[in-house]
C-alpha cells in the first residue's frame, strides 16, 4: 500500500466512520467519505461529510465528500462509478454505514420495541454487501486491497437485542465468505470488533448521566483508533493470512504496535464479552 492509496469509508459524517476516515487520511490517502448529512442541524448529532473531508485535508490527506444514502443501491453504484472514472482503482473499502434507531438501547424484549430496528439490516448488513459488490471490480483490477467490515462483540453476546446481534453476526460471516471469492485477487476481507467508542453519541450519553459510566469510559477507544488499526493491517505482510477472520481491534493493535491517539492501548473485552467466531474451512460452490 502506498501513501497515495484510494480509500472509501462509508457512514463517515460522524462516529467511528469519521474517526477511521481521519486516521487513514492522515497517512496521505485520498479518502472518499459517504453519508447523508450535508449541513449541521439536520441530525441530532454534530457532523457532516463535508466537515470530515475538510478535516482530512487539514491533516494532509485528500478528503472527497459524497452524499450517499446507503438505502439506495443506485447511489452506491454512482459512488463507485465516480471512483472508477476519477481514480481507476481502490485500495481500501471500510464498510461502516449503520442505521442507529433511537430505540436501540431502550431496555426491554424485542417485541416491545418498534420494527424500525430492522433498518439495521438495510444500512449495516445489506449496505455492506452492496458496497462490496460495486467495489469489487476496482479492487480486483488493482490486484491487491483490503475490505473491512466494522463490527462489535454484539456478534457473539447479547447486545441491544436480536436485531443488532444478527446484523453484526451477518457482517462477520460476510467477511469470511467474501474472503474466499477475493483470495485469487490478493484482496483481504476482515471484520473488526471495535470496543466502546468515544463518539458524539457516547459523549452525549455521558453528559446526560455524569459519573455513571466513568469506569467504562476509561477503557474506551477513540473513533480514530480503528482507523489506525486498519492502516497497520494494510501494511502487514501477513494480511492475506488474516483474510476471512473476525479480529478484535484492541488485540491486533497490541500485536502490531498500534496505540490510540493518546498513546494508550485499549484493552480487549474478550474475557467479559466473548470470543470471535471461527468458521469452517470447507468451501461448497
Amino acid at each position: 500500500m502506498n501513501s497515495d492509496r484510494v480509500v472509501v469509508v462509508t457512514g463517515a459524517s460522524r462516529g467511528a466512520g469519521k474517526g477511521i476516515a481521519l486516521a487513514l487520511g492522515e497517512t496521505g490517502a485520498k479518502v472518499y467519505v459517504t453519508g447523508r448529512t450535508q449541513r449541521e442541524g439536520v441530525s441530532s448529532l454534530p457532523g457532516t461529510v463535508f466537515a470530515t473531508a475538510e478535516e482530512i485535508n487539514r491533516r494532509g490527506g485528500t478528503g472527497v465528500p459524497v452524499i450517499v444514502d446507503h438505502n439506495d443501491d443506485s447511489q452506491v453504484q454512482g459512488l463507485f462509478e465516480q471512483i472508477r472514472e476519477t481514480d481507476g482503482r481502490l485500495d481500501i473499502l471500510v464498510n461502516n454505514a449503520f442505521a442507529v434507531p433511537d430505540s436501540l438501547t431502550v431496555p426491554g424484549p424485542f417485541w416491545e420495541k418498534p420494527l424500525t430496528l430492522l433498518d439495521m439490516f438495510n444500512v449495516g448488513m445489506r449496505s455492506s454487501y452492496v458496497s462490496s459488490y460495486y467495489a469489487a471490480p476496482l479492487l480486483q483490477a488493482n490486484g491487491k486491497g483490503l475490505v473491512v467490515n466494522t463490527s462489535s462483540f454484539g456478534g457473539a453476546c447479547y447486545m441491544h437485542g436480536p436485531a443488532y446481534g444478527a446484523g453484526k453476526a451477518a457482517v462477520d460471516k460476510m467477511a469470511h465468505d467474501m474472503a474466499v471469492d477475493f483470495r485469487l485477487f490478493n484482496v483481504a476481507v476482515i471484520s473488526i470488533w471495535m470496543g466502546i467508542l468515544t463518539t458524539e453519541r457516547t459523549l452525549g450519553a455521558l453528559a446526560a448521566n455524569p459519573g455513571t459510566y466513568d469506569e467504562l469510559i476509561a477503557s474506551a477507544e477513540s473513533p480514530e483508533f480503528t482507523g489506525r488499526v486498519i492502516d497497520a493491517l494494510a501494511w502487514d505482510p501477513q494480511l492475506m493470512n488474516r483474510s476471512g477472520q473476525v479480529l478484535i481491534g484492541a488485540e491486533i493493535a497490541r500485536e502490531l504496535g498500534v496505540t490510540d491517539i493518546n498513546g494508550y492501548q485499549p484493552p480487549s473485552h474478550r474475557p467479559s464479552l466473548g470470543n470471535p467466531p471461527v468458521f469452517s474451512d470447507a468451501v461448497i460452490e
